[in-house]
């Protein structure tokens, strides 16, 4: 299977994405973790979803690969990451896509749900952002908040981010600490580490309620920067949702359970595990 790496100009920002397979599109959006971005975040997935779809996976604007403007003359606040992936979208020519959210990258495919409704067919929310619970940042999302840009630093966000016991390969630690080394990289960080402070993740519930697309709502059982209240909140308020919990599993079930966690979304979206 071959990965290919792509740029396009997405709403004016040079974005880079990573692509494979053939098929129904599935759009797969990373979070807002230090040292993030498609091939970090996804790569694993790729095997799994590439014989059935047509995967794309973008680095998020200040993520990756893509452009880092600067924050004197940008916001790295929600409303512009929703603007970006439905430009990246636009810029696609696509309508109607199946997408996977995780964390912040969740809390987008709801903007783009909520502001550009026909981008998007079925979503899967994973440990999703989007709603105020808890109502201050817990422990483990402020090692991310706090991030030192060292490599002890990089450990402890990535502590934060996966269930007691998880170990990072020494790999995984430098590549996300590596990423960081750019210093438009770590601007763009810094500014949206700020925004998250202020609540612009957060959606209004009545807005929520709204959202009439399929939504399958995953949350790891020991998530503790997206609580499980968060996911059944989550499962109250949007009219078409299914729920998966995943135990021994934190923030990054992608990573953490990935056959689990692929599994789950393939039969959500209709692929016949026994074909």
């Amino acid at each position: 299977m071959e990965i290919q790496s792509h740029f396009v100009d997405a709403a004016g920002i040079r974005t880079h994405y990573l692509e494979a397979g053939d098929g129904p599109v599935l759009v797969l959006v990373h979070g807002g973790g230090a040292g993030a971005d498609a091939w970090g975040n996804w790569k694993d997935t790729f095997a799994h979803f590439a014989p059935h779809f047509r995967v794309i996976a973008p680095d998020m604007i200040g993520f990756g690969k893509t452009d880092k403007p600067s924050p004197e003359s940008y916001v790295y606040d929600q409303p512009g990451r929703n603007a970006h992936l439905a430009g990246f979208l636009d810029a696609l020519e696509l309508r109607g896509v199946d997408i996977v959210g995780n964390s912040m990258g969740g809390a987008t495919a709801i903007g783009v749900a909520l502001d550009r409704p026909e981008l998007l067919d079925r979503i899967v929310l994973m440990g999703s952002a989007g709603l105020p619970i808890p109502p201050k940042p817990s422990p483990q999302l402020l090692h991310n908040l706090h991030y030192d840009f060292t490599r002890d630093g990089m450990r402890r966000v990535i502590g934060g981010l996966t269930a007691p016991g998880f170990e990072p390969s020494d790999e995984m630690v430098e590549y996300r600490f590596q990423l960081l080394e750019n210093p438009k990289a770590r601007a763009a960080l810094e500014a949206i580490n700020g925004e998250t402070r202020k609540g612009t993740l957060n959606y209004d519930e009545d807005r929520l309620a709204t959202i009439e697309h399929p939504v399958l709502v995953v949350n790891g059982k020991e998530d503790g920067v997206s609580i499980l209240p968060r996911a059944h909140r989550f499962l109250e308020l949007l009219p078409n949702s299914w729920g998966y919990i995943v135990p021994h599993c934190g923030h990054w079930a992608m990573i953490e359970k990935t056959e689990d966690f692929c599994g789950a979304v393939n039969r959500f979206l209709g692929v016949d595990a026994s074909a």
